[in-house]
């Protein structure tokens, strides 16, 4: 094998890296073989060229012509002379595999805001067929602090590789090799080919960077020769200006996720801060902003949230004239015309470590693009313990000042990350003050350890409070050998029935019993809480020991919870604790949240509450949070509504409907599904493995992330009284509203509601005969009294020794209230 010198000098053509008007500036070597066989390096060759256009950068087309002639020819030498003036990378790798490169003669031009391809000549006298590595430490996250353990959640991890941890300013490169088709992912073997480097800068002007190659751990070449500095002359992008409008034709914010040609998403994640969040493939920009983009082709896809139907259009930005994208969006539905104002109750603008600097993180004008952007009337920025000290200086008894008529941002708090999250977290909402009496506004001292003080203390504030992510988890093994422990008097590892008499179990002893011995055994309990675990509402009693609503039984019984929220975790848990609670004759509400980003990093609203308000011209934030407590609301995931739900003309609401004697009662609203519905686990459209009881998780990405769609079909509505689903319809998915009406027997007090599972539930419009509590089960109450037994068993010891006689007062008077409901339940026969 015996290599050529060939001297490439000044005046060659060169491009961008393949645009003539490029001139190469000093004289640089390239290594040519003379032995290489003609027809495989004609066919890398090739395929290089179809990749070239593929790209939108082609060869000139004389030069083409002459490669093409000599591709027929299998002329090797030909090739390499007539390729080489077009390389800027020339990488070596030697008989023991070491890699080391040169500069090759091409210019080292490139587009801001945009991936250009240069050429790259391998010379692999080692002949191995491994995958060619470009690097820079140019390269790379301009961010820092993502949380390993939420992007495991999310399948996002590949956004955690090679953080800015040391705050590096000179991060401005991307690099890859172009591997996709025509191209290959590894080398081929022959002792010459040529590749693709695609390297996109962030910056323009002049840049220096340094480029490496390998082939694997231990292949760079010593002394530094496996990379090369190149000065490059970054030419600016070209602004796009923006004309967005709403459906009405007023300028707005909308949701924006842009494409090159290659499906890169421009601007890169791992080159955004804040505005625009590295773990959110969308930016959001608002009329007559603007966007650096590099001449070339793309495609935008946008939208302002799940009440929009999704468009996209294609684009071309060209230097040749200005740029201007026109959006105009579309809605399918606007609830707001019926009086409903949307919004998510939970969201955060730092520490989840999902910010360059976790626990200062981003301002209210990066909140309000975000709220604004997917359309939303009302978002809740809520402060918590890892930012408490920095993102404390955003709260104000009223709406921030970045808010709009229709668009408001209130920051209020999150009890997590102080002293009673072991007990759960809590949301508090419309404060007028955040700092809890004795705490001189710090979270490390002065915050009582379990959540009954902090929720009294908002209360008599005027705050609305609730518990978010409110999933309790079923843990069918734990809960059987909790049983077995707990019951098994006479120590043989199964339960009679007489051990089991008086208590709780998941299902009937006879269904348990499966091998119908009139044992039970711990298999046989497993069993019984895995199924349970799928069925709504069901008795399998939780671990108690999670981040779920643990202490809201409690908090329910002492008068100071208005809400559950949902949406956002697994639903049937969800759903469950609240119709046990409501099964117990207490007024507990349902709202819609999304825990932004520390649950659901993709967008604020996925999970949202509707508030009736009226016809309004403005957003009253403490007549929506009023609203929230009282429960004249539904929650859904944004794709799924029900307006003007109400059982003989009663509302949801505070009021109840009263009835002097049993009998029947006529349910109406107007219910509409999206025609298109993105096909996933959170939404019900895609069915995992793991079954039903994760259905709506947005935690935890159940299955592999797709942009699919579930179009058309149908949705089954349910009537639901007292947690039971009593009657259904179904309803088209076709983006209209459409009237669902019920005629249903009340022998009891009950609560009524509608829901489509898991996208959608109203609040309950409460029917009381002769003034009568609801009753509704004897079971519901024994579930809440021993979640509160099984979590003061659990998690007591987290409570402060001082604060504890207080709370176990409390554990005791609500197991206390939910035994004498149960007794009630009981004696009507529930």
């Amino acid at each position: 094998m015996r290599p050529i010198l060939a001297i490439l000098c000044c005046g060659i053509a060169v491009g961008n890296p393949l645009n003539s008007a490029n001139l190469v500036r000093a004289e640089v070597e390239v290594a040519q073989l003379a032995d290489v066989e003609g027809q495989p390096l004609g066919a890398n060759i090739s395929r290089l060229m179809k990749s070239l256009r593929l790209l939108g950068e082609p060869l000139p087309a004389r030069l083409t012509q002459q490669i093409d002639a000599a591709i027929q020819t299998r002329d090797a030498q030909r090739l390499q002379d007539l390729l080489d003036p077009q390389v800027l990378f020339v990488v070596s790798l030697n008989p023991e595999v070491r890699v080391k490169v040169q500069r090759g003669p091409a210019a080292a031009s490139l587009t801001q805001i945009g991936f250009t391809p240069v050429l790259v000549k391998i010379i692999n006298e080692s002949t191995v067929t491994r995958q060619l590595r470009i690097l820079s430490p140019q390269s790379g996250a301009v961010y820092s602090g993502a949380a390993l353990g939420i992007l495991e959640r999310q399948a996002q991890t590949e956004l955690n590789r090679n953080e800015n941890r040391a705050g590096d300013q000179n991060r401005f490169l991307l690099v890859e090799m172009f591997q996709s088709p025509p191209m290959t992912q590894n080398l081929s073997g022959l002792v010459v080919e040529y590749a693709i480097a695609l390297i996109y800068s962030n910056e323009s002007g002049k840049r220096e960077a340094t480029i490496g190659f390998d082939v694997g751990a231990g292949s760079q070449d010593l002394g530094f020769r496996g990379e090369v500095p190149v000065l490059f002359d970054v030419q600016p992008a070209l602004p796009v200006k923006l004309s967005i409008h709403d459906h009405d034709g007023q300028p707005t914010m909308a949701r924006l996720t842009i494409r090159d040609h290659l499906d890169h998403v421009v601007p890169p994640q791992a080159k955004r801060l804040a505005p625009d969040f590295f773990f959110q493939p969308q930016i959001y920009r608002a009329d007559g902003e603007v966007i650096p983009l590099s001449p070339g082709n793309y495609e935008v896809e946008y939208s302002r949230g799940p009440e929009y139907i999704t468009r996209r259009k294609r684009f071309t930005v060209s230097p040749s004239q200005p740029s201007l994208l026109k959006l105009d969006l579309k809605r399918w539905i606007k609830p707001l015309d019926y009086g409903y104002a949307s919004g998510d109750h939970h969201i955060h603008g730092a520490g989840c470590s999902h910010y360059n600097q976790p626990t200062e993180g981003v301002t209210p004008a990066d909140m309000f693009r975000q709220v604004k952007g997917e359309g939303l009337n009302v978002g809740c920025v809520l402060t918590w313990g890892p930012c408490f000290d920095y993102q404390r200086r955003f709260f104000s008894p009223i709406a921030d000042a970045v808010s709009e008529p229709l668009t408001l941002l209130k920051y209020d708090l999150e009890i997590s990350g102080f002293g009673s999250a072991a007990l759960g977290h809590v949301c508090l909402l419309n404060l007028k003050d955040q700092t809890f009496p004795g705490s001189q506004g710090t979270k490390q001292q002065g915050w009582p350890t379990w959540t009954v003080p902090v929720m009294r203390w908002a209360k008599q504030q005027g705050g609305v409070t609730g518990f978010p992510h409110s999933a309790m988890i079923v843990n069918p093994a734990s809960a059987a050998q909790r049983l077995v422990r707990r019951l098994d008097r006479d120590a043989d590892g199964q339960l009679s029935k007489t051990e089991v008499a008086d208590e709780l179990l998941p299902e009937s002893f006879r269904v348990i019993d499966q091998n119908q011995d009139r044992l039970v055994s711990e298999v046989e309990l497993r069993q019984s809480h895995d199924r349970a675990a799928d069925e709504l509402p069901n008795l399998a009693v939780p671990e108690m020991n999670g981040a779920g609503s643990l202490e809201i039984c409690v908090a329910v019984a002492e008068g100071v919870c208005d809400f559950i929220s949902a949406m956002d975790t697994r639903r049937v848990s969800e759903w469950n604790t609240w119709y046990h609670l409501m099964n117990c004759g207490f007024p507990l509400k349902v709202s819609g949240e999304t825990d932004f980003p520390c649950m659901s990093s993709r967008r604020v609203g996925q999970g949202r509450v509707y508030v009736q308000l009226g016809d309004v011209k403005s957003i009253d934030f403490q007549a929506w949070c009023e609203g929230i407590a009282t429960g004249k609301s539904y929650v859904c995931d944004g794709f799924a509504h029900a307006i003007g739900f109400n059982v003989e003309g009663q509302p949801a609401g505070k009021d109840a409907l009263h009835l002097t004697e049993s009998g029947t009662v006529n349910v109406h609203a107007r219910v509409a599904f999206a025609e298109n519905v993105p096909s996933a686990v959170a939404y019900g459209t895609l069915l995992p493995a793991a079954g039903r009881r994760v259905v709506g998780d947005t935690i935890n990405l159940h299955a592999p992330r797709t942009e699919d769609v579930v179009s058309g079909g149908s949705r089954t509505v349910e009537l639901i009284v007292n947690g039971v689903a009593v009657a259904t319809r179904d309803v088209p998915a076709d983006g209209h509203l459409h009237a669902v009406n019920f005629t249903v027997s009340i022998d009891q007090s009950s609560w009524v509601a509608l829901r489509q599972f898991p996208q959608l539930h109203t609040n309950p419009v409460d029917v009381l005969i002769r003034q009568q509590p609801i009753r509704a089960s004897n079971a519901s109450a024994r579930w809440c009294a021993e979640t509160v037994r099984q979590l003061w068993e659990r998690r007591h010891t987290w409570i402060d020794e001082a604060e504890r006689p207080a709370a176990k007062t409390a554990y005791d008077r609500a197991r206390a209230t939910f035994a004498r409901i149960a007794a009630e339940a009981a004696s009507r026969g529930n």
